[in-house]
């Protein structure tokens, strides 16, 4: 098994696929989970005038509770279990197409799953089609109509996505009318994001020079993808639709002025609906160049496509009205405390054995600002290890895609595992690029499984309810992984093998 930060191998013959039996029993199964999930929509989603504050115990004692946690359970079951049964990739690229659509057909009709972040986007977008700005005024103060169906914890709070978000937030207002309405507006911009990747995919797959069938099956099929994004009609979609399509259009056009800067919009508007796209432009950047990887060439090449993201800032913010606003609103998305974010599950760790001899370290917020300084220290080694490999590499353009889509993928796993929050709908990010690459990539698509069984059909997330447990056994965990890390290495260090060798 490839180590996650090595660099990719050579592409070889890709296997064999799935006999026809599994790959029928994996789809028909998968259908059946996303029908029982929609189900479990009905009985207990996260509907507007469901009741806020919910824990497993009130939902199971309510009347259709226990069907609810039934249907949600034996549904993610299924949906994870068929999509892992193929990991190794569908028997064809238009089979994979065929039976994630299939699957995300009963979810399209669900009412909204796992979250009621729409319901900010749709407040968000309220307060802005009606002349305030929600970058400096909450929903709740600006008089959105629908506050109520809004979680407590984002209703004084300004929005803390860009103003591309905002203004799609708006038009889905100005389209549905009512909340319902808005709503189903909010789905079909989701699903458009998602259509958008979809399109994309195929291109990048041949360029990088991985079969599509693995790639459309790890992106397209993913229960987060089906749970989270159609179902939960969360942005994360228009975000990956954007960044897919401005790499294609990179790695397709290296050295084209005119295509960088399209291409630069184009992550420049990704950036605009969630920050998190900025981490892969430097990686972008390196796809960009034609040629031999000099400095001179990366910086013609990635200039243009830096100026082209830099005018989709500029622009959007002026067009909005609202300005770079957006930025401070950023600051606000880690109010939320819970045990999935590494760096949070430490600072508990820390704050729990404080509490143990009377202090109060408050290191929950120290731990966090620790992480952020590791994050970008991380992209900088990641991006500089790449930019080693291309200029060193005399190999074709499928490793030098290779190259570059691996570093991307791994700097958004990174942000994912170092930011202060974490919520499922995040494990999407790198699992798009990681898709895209040759190495083994179980060592993400566990957690990425795993986390579709964090929160339930009303929104409750599981992990405000083992908040102590969870923080120890992931500080556990990752103690387990940097003692593994450090004597992997070790290991291999030519002191250790010469001892070996003495040995021997």
């Amino acid at each position: 098994m490839t180590a996650p930060g090595a660099p990719p191998p050579p592409a070889g013959p890709p296997p064999p696929g799935p006999p026809p039996r599994m790959a029928a029993a994996a789809r028909y199964a998968g259908l059946a989970g996303a029908v029982l999930l929609t189900v479990a929509g009905y009985l207990g989603g996260a509907l507007p005038d469901a009741p806020l504050g919910a824990t497993p115990t009130s939902i199971w004692r309510a009347p259709d509770g226990p069907a609810t946690l039934t249907c949600w359970l034996i549904g993610t079951a299924l949906l994870v279990g068929a999509w892992w049964s193929l990991s190794a990739g569908a028997p064809s690229g238009r089979w994979a197409y065929v039976t994630a659509g299939l699957w995300v057909l009963p979810l399209l009709v669900a009412p909204p799953l796992g979250s009621r972040d729409v319901y900010s986007y749709a407040c968000q977008g309220w307060t802005y089609a009606h002349g305030v700005d929600p970058y400096a005024v909450p929903v709740a103060a600006a008089g959105c109509p629908w506050v109520d169906a809004v979680a407590p914890i984002w209703r004084d709070t300004p929005a803390p996505y860009g103003p591309v978000f905002v203004l799609l937030a708006a038009l889905a207002v100005s389209v549905g009318g009512g909340l319902t309405g808005t709503v189903v507006a909010l789905r079909v911009i989701a699903v458009a994001g998602l259509l958008l990747a979809a399109f994309c995919l195929p291109g990048l797959a041949r360029a990088a020079g991985v079969p599509a069938r693995r790639a459309a099956w790890l992106a397209l099929a993913a229960p987060v993808i089906g749970v989270h994004l159609v179902g939960g009609a969360h942005n994360d979609a228009v975000l990956l639709g954007l960044l897919l399509c401005g790499l294609l259009l990179v790695i397709r056009r290296p050295g084209r002025p005119a295509a960088l800067l399209v291409a630069g919009a184009l992550l420049g508007l990704a950036v605009t609906v969630k920050a998190t796209a900025v981490v892969v432009t430097p990686f972008a950047a390196l796809a960009a160049v034609q040629g031999r990887h000099t400095v001179r060439a990366l910086l013609r090449d990635g200039g243009w496509l830096a100026g082209g993201l830099l005018a989709a800032l500029l622009v959007t913010s002026a067009l909005s009205g609202l300005g770079f606003g957006w930025v401070g609103g950023l600051t606000r998305s880690g109010d939320s405390e819970q045990w999935t974010s590494p760096p949070t599950a430490v600072g508990l760790v820390v704050d729990y054995a404080g509490a143990l001899v009377g202090r109060d370290p408050q290191a929950v917020p120290v731990v966090r600002a620790v992480a952020l300084l590791l994050l970008a220290v991380l992209v900088v080694v990641l991006w500089w290890r790449a930019w080693r490999d291309l200029r060193a590499s005399g190999d074709p353009a499928s490793v030098r895609v290779q190259v570059t889509l691996h570093g991307a993928g791994l700097a958004l796993a990174a942000t994912v595992a170092l930011s202060p929050v974490f919520h499922p709908w995040y494990a999407t990010w790198p699992l798009a690029l990681l898709a895209l690459t040759a190495t083994r990539t179980t060592w993400f698509l566990l957690p990425a499984a795993a986390a579709t069984f964090l929160a339930l059909p009303d929104g409750t997330n599981l992990a405000r309810f083992t908040k102590a447990p969870g923080a120890v056994a992931m500080t556990a965990l990752l103690l387990f992984l940097l003692l593994g890390i450090w004597h992997h290495r070790h290991q291999r260090s030519p002191a250790a093998q010469d001892r070996a060798r003495t040995w021997l």
